[in-house]
């Protein structure tokens, strides 16, 4: 039976490439990565690392006004004609993109079971993230099975009148893809994180990762995060910042005009997921809003300041391996200032947000959302709840 995972983002392809491997060992099942289009290039790159390919393409309409709606209005008809072609016996969407929210109203229009990957995070505020939370709610509403990544979401989940039988608590498959390429350490592939990489080890210096790309951060509070950045190279001379740059043609005039000739700030284009996991070994310091380096950072105890006011993954906060910064300048300074003197330090607790088995517990689930589960090899599903 088909298993379609949709992904359109560098993200979506990251959590979902485990699921892939754990669906591909489950006799009857056959995973089939479709790729929606919404970042061209981007999945297929991240795919690389973990062996995997995309399987399929939706024929998308170039994009001209760049808008959700000429998006949305692009996906629903390939998607329609990609899932009549491919029958699949479920789809699974991950996360909060627009991907994911058309991929899940298709499937459901056509009575396919839409499993959602990440379930459940909430900030229960419409306007942070923006469009995301929004996303992820409208999802909730028509998904037939949840697979929460902790029990805080599975809570919210509940909270909203989901049934119970129908959520799982998996874990966070990223922790597995983390895992999966710490364990084969790969060399640093861009130059300027190779540079870095050999400058810190010989000047015993202090590699600070920071990256920013959520539309609720572009302008002002960019701007914000920026002048933080500057103060904090100047208080201290050890600190060696690598930021790689959103594509967003705006955001990178902003981080370049803000940053260019600045010492000890190294501006990247985007690393490739190999690296981002290599820097997240290496940082001393995290300075980020995006969800998924909260969920990485703890693997290898390395401290976040999420500059957000809200986040829909508190479990890293909880348990002291993150602090909300905002996008206050002088607390983002500050709080960086504390960690890099090691006044502040991230507790030494196991990752909040999996063991490494998510996939293994998710594709479980999905065999048994397809009545195809082996009851004479039964999988633990509760052990996470």
């Amino acid at each position: 039976m088909n298993v379609m995972l949709l992904a359109g983002t560098r993200p979506e392809a990251v959590k979902l490439a485990p699921l892939a491997q754990a669906l591909e060992a489950r006799p009857g099942l056959r995973p089939l990565i479709v790729h929606s289009g919404q970042h061209p290039g981007m999945v297929e790159q991240a795919l690389a690392p973990f062996g995997r390919t995309v399987d399929g393409w939706l024929q998308v309409p170039p994009r001209v006004s760049g808008t959700q709606a000429e998006l949305v209005a692009g996906l629903l008809p390939a998607l329609d004609e990609a899932m009549r072609r491919y029958a699949p016996g479920a789809v699974v969407v991950q996360g909060d993109t627009t991907t994911a929210l058309a991929g899940a109203l298709t499937a459901f229009w056509l009575g396919i079971p839409v499993v959602h990957l990440e379930a459940g995070l909430r900030t229960r505020d419409l306007t942070t993230p923006f469009p995301e939370e929004g996303t992820r709610q409208m999802v909730s509403r028509i998904a037939s099975l949840h697979l929460a990544p902790a029990p805080t979401a599975a809570a919210a989940l509940r909270a909203e009148g989901v049934p119970a039988e129908r959520i799982v608590v998996a874990g966070n498959t990223v922790v597995d893809a983390v895992l999966s390429i710490t364990a084969r350490d790969l060399p640093a592939r861009d130059p300027a994180l190779a540079l870095l990489e050999m400058g810190i080890a010989e000047a015993g210096e202090q590699l600070v990762l920071v990256t920013s790309h959520r539309r609720e951060s572009w302008g002002e509070p960019l701007a914000r995060t920026l002048s933080a950045v500057r103060r904090i190279v100047e208080a201290h001379p050890r600190a060696q910042v690598l930021f790689p740059m959103h594509p967003n043609p705006e955001v990178r005039a902003q981080v370049t005009a803000a940053l260019s000739g600045v010492p000890r700030v190294t501006v990247t284009e985007p690393l490739e997921y190999p690296d981002v996991v290599r820097a997240l070994r290496l940082a001393t310091l995290v300075i980020t809003d995006s969800g998924g380096i909260q969920e990485e950072a703890p693997t290898f105890g390395t401290p976040v300041l999420i500059l957000r006011d809200t986040t829909e993954r508190p479990e890293a906060v909880a348990t002291g391996c993150a602090w909300l910064v905002g996008t206050d300048a002088d607390r983002i300074t500050d709080t960086a200032c504390r960690v890099l003197t090691g006044e502040l330090r991230a507790a030494t607790s196991a990752n909040p947000y999996g063991d490494g088995s998510a996939a293994i517990r998710s594709a479980a689930a999905i065999e048994t959302l397809l009545g195809l589960a082996d009851p004479a090899a039964p999988v633990d599903l509760q052990s996470a709840r």
